[in-house]
């Protein structure tokens, strides 16, 4: 059986994405899995999105793909805005090639949940913010897939579901940012314990959750001289 680290939610933070796959080749990965939202934030956008290509991981859209495929630049959001006119053509064709969802060896790949690419699957938003999803909640939202292990980024908090018949949910956590503030559906904070990288291994329908070191002072850094100080400041404690 194959041990597949799975990543989500990069946004272009290449010394995290190298950590990471540094650190999963230590643990016997031989197989990657990338869930979306790679490029988009003040860091490396066009560098993260060379290292990927060359790579080549299965790898879908998360939100800010489409995002930077489909949203004007006028009405783009500060991330998207500095992401956009630094890709490539090249860059912008992989972006526009990513799947939207995969099948692959019997896992279902999403980056919100298979509806919605800004939805939360172990996670709802409501009046008094983010809070876990019951587990009704979740099985709602698989509907009918039957893949015994759904799995999905977005919210960059890790979790795991186990549903009563057998199927499992689960989110690696984010690579790239550990906390942030958002507005959709109402407005909510996703808070980190500390900076570092996440991601998850998986071995069948076994998931073990992974925090890596890695330089976030100079990735904060980097925020910071972009004008971007609610990154810098995620970015050097796991908090907006």
């Amino acid at each position: 059986m194959s041990r597949v680290a799975v990543l989500s939610d990069i946004h272009g933070n290449l010394p995290a994405l190298e950590a990471v796959a540094a650190d999963a080749a230590m643990q016997g990965c031989t197989r990657f899995l990338n869930l979306g939202d790679s490029l988009s934030g003040p860091l490396w956008p066009a560098e993260t999105a060379d290292w990927l290509i060359a790579r080549g991981w299965p790898t879908i859209a998360g939100n800010h793909e489409r995002q930077l495929l489909h949203v004007a630049p006028e009405r783009m959001n500060a991330s998207d805005a500095f992401t956009l006119p630094r890709l490539s053509e090249a860059q912008h064709k992989w972006l526009a090639a990513l799947p939207e969802t995969l099948t692959l060896d019997g896992l279902f790949l999403c980056h919100g949940t298979p509806r919605s690419d800004v939805e939360h699957f172990l996670e709802t938003v409501d009046a008094d913010g983010l809070r876990r999803a019951t587990a009704a909640e979740i099985a709602e939202r698989l509907g009918d897939r039957r893949e015994l292990l759904t799995l999905c980024g977005h919210s960059h908090i890790p979790g795991l579901e186990r549903l009563a018949d057998g199927r499992c949910v689960a989110n690696p956590g984010s690579v790239g940012l550990q906390g942030f503030h958002d507005d959709h559906p109402l407005p909510y904070v996703v808070e980190g314990e500390d900076p570092r990288a996440r991601y998850a291994i998986v071995e069948g329908v076994e998931v073990r959750f992974r925090g890596v070191d890695y330089d976030h002072a100079a990735a904060a850094a980097k925020a910071g001289r972009e004008g971007r100080e609610d990154w810098a400041r995620a970015l050097l404690t796991g908090k907006p």
